[in-house]
């Protein structure tokens, strides 16, 4: 069983520093193509980071040159490093895993909150 734990969200200020947290368990992280997705009041869920099993990383637009996705191996953990926060980053932050079941489609976790307000 797949379990991923979200953490480190909270309040930030504009131009601010946070750094999300995604514990997984049941899978090494090294292993899967693993992501944050975030869904803000309104909107749709996007993936805004990913990260292969072979290190590379994509982002979405909006957050490029500000969020920075990792993982450290040795914690089982994958990271969003967000700088440079700015309000429209405001949203419920869900660590993903691609998986096959049924389907190839991503899982989440519970998410995180952030809120981006000065």
């Amino acid at each position: 069983q797949v379990q991923l734990v979200e953490s480190g969200g909270g309040l930030g200020q504009p131009g601010g520093s946070l750094r999300l947290s995604c514990a997984a368990s049941g899978i090494l992280v090294s292993l899967y193509r693993m992501g944050w997705y975030r869904q803000a009041p309104g909107k749709q869920r996007e993936l805004v980071a990913g990260i292969t099993s072979s290190g590379t990383t994509t982002y979405v637009d909006s957050i490029k040159g500000r969020f920075s996705i990792s993982r450290d191996d040795a914690k089982n953990t994958v990271y969003l490093q967000m700088n440079s926060l700015k309000p429209e980053d405001t949203a419920v932050y869900y660590c993903s895993v691609t998986m096959y079941r049924s389907g190839w489609r991503d899982y989440w976790g519970q998410g995180t909150q952030v809120t981006v307000s000065s």
